[in-house]
């Protein structure tokens, strides 16, 4: 039982880490245009990111996929700078039904590119276990629950600004995308660099 909390533990803290916060602003960008009225959909996005990260930490951590860190390092911050942009593009803007199929597409993708930044890491930390398996499960569970966290966080920051402090949808929208993209650039540049 011990394992289970100390992979659950690695799970919430890999999210949750602010030294580490790319997944965080990924969250934030991927919910922003979102209520509390679509929180079936936004537990969907959630979950297929949850689903594509631990697909990838899966395929690396059985040797499976074999990639360059530095090439996903690069592209984990273009995933956060998609995904904002997305949100300035269509803010304002009724999804259709092909739209939102895409969505649940690339966000299973852009899960795989987080999942493959972390893989080096979870291989080193379960390599004393017996069983990949069981680890990679928890840490997923782990991974899922932190991710709630941050999306319950920011769906009520936007109520309140959006219903009490009445700034309009597509206000919040364009505001916190630009934040993160903002944030996010240098740490593109950075990666650039590194190539």
């Amino acid at each position: 039982m011990s394992q289970f909390w100390l992979y659950l533990q690695l799970g919430l803290e890999h999210v949750l880490d602010w030294n580490a916060y790319d997944h965080i602003l990924f969250l934030v960008a991927l919910v922003a245009s979102y209520s509390f009225s679509s929180w079936k959909q936004v537990l969907g996005l959630v979950s297929l990111f949850t689903l594509g990260h631990t697909l990838a930490l899966f395929l690396s951590t059985y040797g499976i996929v074999k990639v360059d860190t530095a090439y996903v390092e690069f592209l984990i911050p273009v995933t956060i700078i998609v995904t904002a942009l997305y949100d300035i593009f269509t803010a304002g803007k009724k999804l259709k039904n092909q739209n939102i199929n895409l969505l649940y597409f690339t966000t299973v993708f852009f899960g795989l590119i987080h999942g493959l930044g972390f893989s080096s890491y979870f291989k080193m930390i379960a390599a004393s276990s017996d069983s990949k398996l069981a680890p990679l499960l928890e840490f997923a569970l782990g991974i899922e629950f932190a991710q709630l966290i941050v999306v319950l966080s920011v769906l009520i920051l936007a109520f309140i600004l959006q219903n009490i402090l009445n700034i309009s949808k597509r206000e919040w929208i364009l505001v916190v995308s630009s934040i993160v993209i903002g944030i996010v650039l240098p740490i593109l540049k950075e990666n650039y660099l590194v190539l």
